[in-house]
């Protein structure tokens, strides 16, 4: 080791036992991973190996932990899948706890969606009662406008001279006017002035 000076015991129980202490350069080369990912698990996992010993001075301080240890909290990491959580594993839920969330589901959603049904229902039959209404209402304009032009067309028929049904001829504003022949006839013969 180190001058005793620069040598810093922070777990006395492991004096005299340094050769079951790996420095985390040693344990990183011994696991296949790089220095920076293991100084990464000792800053972001709190049941990181707790360092054993201290040694060197400044930047060239070395740091120990229990060998057993190190490794225990290695191959936990590397057989984590890639992407999945840091830190400890969240424990497997059983089966029949998966199911009864699946059903709890299932549950919430049926009761969402069968009041979803029920307002879009009632907004159907909303709808079918204004249709149903201007239906008549447009029914009830076309037989209106139906009738006003029957009545129209029965006040202008009416209106209109038939020569043919006036024995007495043509009538032309109420004054009927008679055959030249016929006033001819009615009229008395003139008599003729006599020459001189």
């Amino acid at each position: 080791m180190s001058d005793p000076k620069s040598v810093t015991w922070l777990r006395p129980e492991y004096k005299g036992r340094e050769e079951e202490l790996v420095s985390l350069a040693a344990g990183a080369s011994l696991v296949g991973i790089s220095r920076s990912a293991v100084s990464n698990w000792a800053k972001r996992h709190a049941n990181f190996p707790k360092i054993a010993l201290l040694t060197g001075l400044g930047d060239r301080r070395m740091k120990y932990v229990p060998r057993s240890e190190f490794l225990a909290f290695a191959r936990t990491q590397l057989n984590k899948k890639p992407g999945g959580p840091s830190g400890p594993a969240a424990p497997r839920r059983s089966a029949a706890t998966i199911r009864a969330a699946e059903i709890a589901h299932a549950q919430r959603q049926i009761a969402r969606l069968t009041e979803l049904e029920a307002r879009q229902a009632a907004t159907l039959a909303d709808t079918r009662r204004a249709l149903e209404k201007h239906r008549a209402r447009l029914q009830h304009a076309q037989q209106r406008l139906a009738e006003e032009v029957a009545a129209v067309q029965r006040l202008t028929g009416g209106s209109r001279a038939d020569p043919a049904a006036s024995p007495d001829g043509a009538r032309d504003g109420g004054v009927v006017c008679e055959d030249a022949a016929d006033l001819r006839k009615r009229s008395p013969a003139r008599p003729r002035a006599q020459g001189k």
